[in-house]
Formats: C-alpha cells, structure tokens, sequence
C-alpha cells in the first residue's frame, strides 16, 4: 500500500488536488470529515467555529494525532481498491508521526504553498458552510492549525507544490506528481488494427484484460494505457497458466521494463494466450514498466511459483 498525503494551510488547494486523485482513480480519505462526521453525530451545526473546536476537544482528549488515528481505519480499506490512497488533510506533526510508525516508507507527505490573499479569495468563491468571512478569520484559523502544528509538518513534506499560478498550471501539477508516485506499474499496449479487424472488438479484447485502460488508435495503430493489474493477475490463477506466465516474463525482462505478447483473438473472449512477436493479425504487445519496484516483487505478485498447479505463496500486495 502506499499512502500520499497533502498538507496544507486552509484553502490552499488541498480539496483540487484530492479531486485530481479521484479522477485518476485513486480513493481519498479527507481527514476532516472525521471532525465532521463527530460534529454531526452531536447534532453541532457544521460551522467553522465548531469544527475548530471539535477538532482541538478531539486533539486534547486523545492526543494530538488523534484524527490521523481515526483515518487508519478508513485508509486501509480504501487501499484494498487499488493499493494507492490519498490523505486530505494533514494539519500536524504527530498525524505525520502516527502515519509513518503506521504506513513507513509507503508514506509519502505533499505541501501545497499559496499566499494568504490568494486563499481568502478562493473562500469568497467557494462559498462552504465552514469557510472564513474576513481575511481576519482566516489568520485566525491559520493561527489555530499552526498551534497544532501545520507549519513544522510542512517543513517536512516530500515535495512541495507552489499554488500561484492559474488553475489549469496547478491541476497538471499535482496530476503529474500523483501518476509518478501511485503508478508502481505503468502498463502500456500496442497493437496494428488490420482491415479486417473491428476497432471495438479490439478495444473490448484489452478492456477484457486491463479494464482501466484508456485507449488511443491513429491511423490503425493502437496504443493503451493502464495501471491496474488485477483483472490480468486474476485471469493468470483462473486459467492456471501462472508457470507459463512466470516463464514469459522472465523471458520478457529488460531493464525496469517486462514485455509480453498476447494473442488478440483470445483475448476478445477473456482468455490470457501467450504468443510470439511475429504471430497472425498482429499480437498484443504488453509492456510493463515498473517504477520504484523490484522486478521479483512484481514477478512474484503476478506470478508466483507454484506447487501442485497451486501458488507457494502468495503476495496480497504489489
């Protein structure tokens, strides 16, 4: 699992950037609502003010990573869809603390920096019912989340994202950093689209294998790209080929990078067929570029050795 967090002081980008995550997929767990989910459990109007003190009342009752302690929870479950989650919402040291004795090196924190006249601006405009009415307010609440903090546990980000420049500059920001960091596996495929093909009968064939995919074809060449594995992992222990696929992957290896060929037409009826290079109709050229992990875990992973036709051991995350 890995768990990439945002810090941050109030409205400086914090709630853009986790829905640039949801929108690559990834699930996000927003520390806040912790606070508003007990707000509201006390039947507390959902204000500024109250969140405030609720936050501090939850802080001072049960220590000051008491919310990041809350969010383990929510976290793990969110990591079971795909093994990356996003944290909005980080506010002090002791959160970055308890996350990393929890997460360790799969912890990876993220300050976004914007100017205080920028981000009362953003307040006027959002219109939340816990937002600030006057750049008085907002110091204050400023003053409020470095006294829990905030500034030290920006000091100590992993990277840092300046949000000063226009919307568009700062989406494409923060989606690069996020595609760099969650995809451990960037899965790229290729294959010619023949006349007598059908481009959705082809398109179909990769969805059948890499559901996520998002695919381009131009002037009869196909080019997908895809980050989950799951479904291909799946199909492997399914039709029990995992010593066939562990052999074509260790044939396949150079460098950080695995490719495979697979055949097209079996593909259509969601069916793994290993095959050459040079097979009939243009196989599928599958390859698999691993990022900042060992080529054995991936190997292991998605194909394991096995025993009896069966897996010796299997690894629940990549």
């Amino acid at each position: 699992m890995k768990v990439i967090a945002f810090v941050g002081y109030p409205l400086s980008g914090k709630s853009t950037a986790a829905q640039v995550a949801r929108e690559l997929g990834i699930p996000v767990v927003v520390m806040g609502d912790v606070v508003r989910e007990e707000a509201m459990r006390r039947g507390l109007e959902l204000t500024d003010e109250n969140l405030g003190k609720m936050a501090s009342e939850l802080r001072q009752r049960e220590g000051m990573d008491a919310i990041a302690k809350r969010c383990i929870p929510k976290i793990r479950e969110a990591s079971k869809e795909c093994g990356v989650v996003v944290v909005d919402g980080i506010r002090g040291i002791a959160e970055i603390e308890r996350f990393k004795r929890t997460f360790g090196d799969d912890f990876i924190l993220i300050a976004i920096e914007c100017p205080l006249e920028v981000r009362f601006e953003r307040a006027k405009m959002r219109k939340r019912s816990d937002d600030v009415e006057s750049i008085e307010s907002l110091i204050e609440r400023d003053r409020r989340e470095e006294s829990w903090g905030l500034k030290e546990a920006m000091e100590m980000a992993d990277f840092t994202i300046e949000n000063t420049s226009n919307y568009e500059d700062f989406i494409e920001t923060v989606r690069e950093i996020l595609l760099k960091l969650a995809r451990n596996v960037e899965i790229e495929i290729e294959t010619d689209i023949h006349p007598t093909e059908s481009d959705e009968k082809v398109i179909n064939a990769i969805k059948n294998l890499f559901p996520d995919a998002e695919i381009k074809i131009e002037d009869g060449k196909l080019i997908g790209r895809a980050r989950n594995l799951e479904r291909f992992r799946e199909l492997l222990r399914r039709q029990r080929i995992l010593d066939t696929a562990r052999s074509e992957i260790l044939k396949g290896k150079s460098g950080n990078e695995v490719t495979v060929y697979l055949n097209k037409q079996t593909a259509t009826v969601s069916r793994i067929n290993f095959c050459d290079a040079d097979a009939t109709l243009s196989p599928l050229k599958v390859t698999f570029r691993l990022n900042n992990i060992p080529f054995q875990r991936f190997l292991d992973y998605l194909a394991p050795e096995t025993k009896d036709g069966r897996p010796v051991k299997e690894l629940e995350r990549l």
